[in-house]
């Protein structure tokens, strides 16, 4: 029995007793309202409700009376095996064996679409992440928003929402021009600018630069040779980015280039809606959005008075533009040092008439470091200053790079010990997950040899300790994914993973799917490899909900 069949019992003993001591009072009450939890200790049962303590004012009842009344209904219901009262009035109930059992057969029949459902698919969703400069490779910081931003994007698209995943290319403002600067430095065997770029790759873009360009750069006048490098040395670093993503996993839908901002005439078009709005004011020669009354620290400047845009006026422009190609939800993934950012995005948000924090979120990520031998890694053979994501894959691989970056919250620094992601035991978290999956496939393969198969299914026959741990995990699934997508913490699976993988290790040990010796195949075996596969099912779809290999061997 599934939650919300267990959910839809309980509202149908509630509405009599309810039109018994009030009637009406539980008018337009759905199953919905009714949430179920796991008690944290499963000796409590498999499920437990608050529905008296949520109800007894409504009904003029006194909680724990009420909480009696509705557990002696709901243990007459097919598959309860028994009901409880405790404490001021939760409801603890048990499932019998058959009704918790039948689960594994619910998701091996399901399969990749166990955990997925419709429910955010009025949601249109735009989710902008990465976003790093084409002036370099992608530092770490990047790097976890690459996996976070990637993984959520397929979480909430398990969901029904449609997704979009943009990066927004930023190919307009003075980085762009130091990046250009650094270039002709390095070509020319000068030093690094003081306010340039460096770093063996500048090197090597500059001679890619010298290579591709059709034409003889030293007869050029300093200013357009400074532009080829600036074009050319952009659209390599550029395409060096992209492959370097795809190599890791992730590929965009959209590209957007920040230039086209202010050549397409998006900036102005933004002004002029604001101005339509009453949010605009002129002072000094310079236009204004006056964000204070929205919410803001301070007013800001659009356009300076000498009529160069600001750079607040391309953030205007953009979530003008995605709102206008008909994204409902905009979600953008900042690093931790663009935390001062988020009141002037959400006050321009309120300017165009939109919710903060529902048509515009915004997601902070904290600073990630490396650690080996106990100390500290800070610098790339390559970059120079920073570590890469090439660096860290080539360290520890793509699925270890992944689910490192990805298991913990964002709000918090991270610390990859990669001296422990190296190592294929059970202290690595990646291992341990894939292991379970992979011995998952280990089970089903000894099990075909010996003659077990899925021919037969008798859920009433799951009773070990371990196996109704195991179901009670199994049966979280859908709920901890719909979470995830709902909080936007991709974390939260791979944590539930973690836990399952450890159940799973336990139900191994304890319940065997093949006889021992000559001992004849029966029922219970038969049953438990439904189990064994159904475990394996959930763990490859949290998997790759994470971007992360599922192995069948290891």
């Amino acid at each position: 029995m599934d939650p919300e069949a267990l959910s839809a019992a309980l509202l149908d003993v509630i509405r009599p007793l309810a039109e018994q001591r009030r009637p009406g009072a539980i008018e337009g009450l759905a199953a919905s309202d009714l949430p179920l939890d796991r008690p944290k200790n499963r000796d409590h049962g498999d499920w437990a409700s608050n529905a008296a303590l949520k109800l007894a004012k409504q009904l003029g009842a006194n909680p724990r009376e009420l909480a009696g009344d509705i557990a002696a209904a709901l243990a007459e219901t097919p598959g309860i095996a028994s009901v409880e009262v405790a404490g001021p009035g939760f409801i603890n109930i048990r499932l019998d064996a058959a009704a918790a059992g039948a689960l594994a057969k619910t998701i091996v029949d399901a399969g990749a679409a166990f955990g997925t459902n419709e429910s955010l698919s009025d949601n249109v969703i735009n989710l902008e992440f990465v976003s790093a400069n084409p002036t370099g490779p992608i530092h770490l910081g990047g790097t976890r928003w690459a996996a976070v931003g990637d993984s959520l994007a397929r979480i909430l698209a398990s969901q029904g929402a449609q997704v979009t995943k943009e990066y927004y290319f930023n190919d307009h403002g003075a980085q762009i021009d130091r990046y250009a600067r650094s270039l002709v430095a390095a070509y020319e065997g000068q030093p690094t600018p003081e306010d340039g770029y460096g770093g063996a790759y500048i090197a090597e873009i500059a001679a890619r630069v010298a290579a591709t360009y059709d034409g003889d750069l030293d007869a050029l006048s300093a200013e357009d040779r400074q532009e080829v490098f600036r074009e050319i040395g952009v659209e390599l670093m550029f395409d060096e980015i992209k492959q370097t993503l795809h190599a890791f996993g992730v590929d965009f839908d959209v590209y957007f280039h920040e230039n086209d901002l202010h050549t397409s005439g998006a900036v102005e078009h933004a002004v002029d809606r604001l101005r339509e709005l009453g949010h605009i004011f002129e002072q000094d020669g310079a236009i204004w959005l006056r964000s204070t009354d929205l919410g803001d620290d301070r007013d800001r400047v659009i356009i300076r008075s000498n009529g160069e845009p600001a750079y607040f006026s391309g953030d205007l422009a953009y979530y003008l533009n995605k709102r206008e190609r008909g994204f409902n939800r905009c979600i953008i993934m900042l690093g931790a040092d663009h935390h001062g950012y988020v009141g002037r995005l959400q006050a321009m948000c309120a300017a165009f008439g939109d919710q903060p924090n529902v048509n515009l979120q915004i997601l902070i990520g904290q600073m990630v470091n490396l650690v080996k031998d106990g100390q500290p890694v800070r610098m790339s053979k390559r970059a120079g200053t920073v570590v890469t994501l090439d660096d860290l894959v080539e360290i520890v691989g793509v699925d270890a790079a992944r689910y490192a970056l990805v298991r913990s919250s964002t709000d918090s620094n991270l610390d990859i010990d990669l001296d422990v992601l190296q190592k294929r035991t059970n202290d690595n978290p990646v291992f341990y997950v894939q292991y379970a999956h992979a011995r998952t496939h280990n089970v089903a393969r000894n099990a075909a040899a010996s003659g077990v198969d899925r021919s037969e299914f008798a859920p009433e026959l799951l009773t070990h300790a371990t196996e109704s741990a195991l179901l009670g995990a199994l049966q979280e699934f859908p709920r901890i994914v719909a979470y995830a997508a709902e909080v936007r913490e991709p974390h939260r699976i791979a944590r539930y993973l973690e836990e399952l993988a450890g159940l799973f290790h336990r139900w191994y040990d304890n319940c065997r799917v093949i006889p021992l010796g000559d001992a004849p195949v029966e029922a219970v075996h038969r049953t438990r490899l439904w189990l064994n596969d159904a475990t394996g099912q959930v763990l490859r779809n949290g998997l790759t909900m994470l971007g992360v290999s599922a192995p069948e061997r290891m």
